[in-house]
């Protein structure tokens, strides 16, 4: 077989995370129609966007192990329930309370997602040894745009529900291409994964995880309010404010395709760069005058914040045994998603109490703390291979 052909999962990964774009491009959009709908202040929509992660975490810890056992084809099952998971957030979107019951759906359905579409990435990763994952969420991040422009068109024609039904539509198509390229017994067949992980392993996966949180609530935080802060502080149409998430997603994949390379080459330093240019963005777009400098502001922090989970998952888990990679994957993500409970409800909180400028410098803060640890958080854990067999 030709070594430079992709590998026949490869396809079925990227498809998985452009599945997953489709969903968050189209909720990044949405979220001013679906507070509007809801009746909702600044301050209930960021408490309602904490049950995102709620719901995640327990979802998250339980698909590791279901992957591992069951195999990749579970990923395009959780695929179109996520897709299916925004059409009844918007059905239900009538006050608080139907909300958070929406987001906690939203929460389980996207948490187990994304650590199902990480793990197929991972496995193919590891087969191929090129820098599949970065490149996926790359993807994730094309995704996002296209989404997120389309979803500002039609909200001011089918509405909510009409928008969500379209990229169900969508994200079903490419839950069948996940489907064809996966089976129930994974890319990597082999014995049943050991009960217990090492302990060895444990502590590396926690620390990455844990900064893995700080990412994670930079990038959301921006993705969730960008399109809000753009209406509130510009009075800006629906069009225009689906071009926040639009210009953050589209700066993120082009960071994420043209440094996927140095993933692998130089991990660390990506991480360290990332984190100080997701700082400086964040600055810029708190302190913004205008429309464009926001989204220069949000531009330059995407760029930051774009590799740094996947850089996280593609170093820290090299040597992580195929057959618990699922397990692995599991345990940093669902730590990591520790940020979606921090990131945008911390935004809405801040914004409840001092103003949504003020909240986003405290996300910038975040981003400031990442750069400081990322060095010698993930130099540690990189150097802890306990994993292996």
């Amino acid at each position: 077989m030709n070594s430079s052909r992709p590998h026949p999962s490869a396809l079925a990964a990227y498809a998985a995370f452009a599945g997953m774009g489709v969903f968050w491009g189209t909720w990044g959009a949405a979220l001013p129609a679906l507070r509007t709908q809801a009746g909702l202040t600044e301050g209930q929509l960021g408490r309602s966007l904490l049950f995102v992660g709620v719901g995640a975490l327990p979802a998250m810890f339980l698909t590791g192990r279901l992957t591992d056992r069951l195999g990749l084809r579970l990923t395009a099952v959780l695929l179109g329930l996520l897709g299916a998971s925004g059409v009844v957030v918007a059905l239900a979107a009538q006050g608080f309370a139907w909300v958070v019951a929406g987001m906690l759906l939203v929460g389980a359905t996207s948490g187990a997602t994304d650590v199902a579409i990480n793990t197929l990435a991972g496995q193919v990763e590891h087969r191929t040894a090129r820098p599949l994952v970065t490149r996926a969420h790359g993807t994730f991040s094309l995704a996002v745009v296209g989404s997120s422009l389309s979803a500002g068109a039609l909200l001011g024609g089918p509405g909510l529900t009409g928008t969500f039904t379209v990229a169900l539509l969508a994200i079903l198509l490419f839950s069948a291409l996940v489907w064809r390229g996966t089976s129930f017994t994974g890319v990597t067949p082999g014995p049943a994964p050991r009960p217990s992980s090492s302990p060895g392993l444990t502590a590396p996966l926690l620390a990455l995880g844990l900064i893995g949180a700080l990412a994670y609530a930079t990038e959301n935080a921006h993705q969730s309010w960008g399109a809000v802060f753009i209406t509130e502080s510009f009075a800006a149409s629906p069009q225009l404010a689906a071009t926040a998430p639009a210009t953050f997603a589209a700066a993120a994949a082009l960071a994420r395709l043209i440094l996927a390379p140095l993933s692998r080459s130089h991990p660390v330093q990506l991480l360290i760069a990332g984190g100080a240019a997701a700082t400086v963005g964040t600055v810029v777009l708190a302190t913004a005058p205008n429309v464009p400098v926001a989204l220069l502001g949000l531009a330059v922090a995407a760029l930051g914040t774009a590799t740094l989970f996947p850089t996280l998952i593609s170093y820290g888990l090299r040597t992580v045994d195929p057959a618990r990679r699922g397990r692995a994957t599991s345990a940093v993500a669902t730590t990591a998603y520790l940020g979606f409970l921090l990131g945008p409800g911390y935004v809405g909180l801040l914004a409840d109490a001092s103003g949504l400028r003020t909240a986003l410098l405290g996300i910038a803060a975040l981003a400031l703390i990442f750069t400081a640890l990322a060095a010698p958080a993930s130099r540690w854990a990189g150097a802890r291979p306990g994993a292996a067999p």
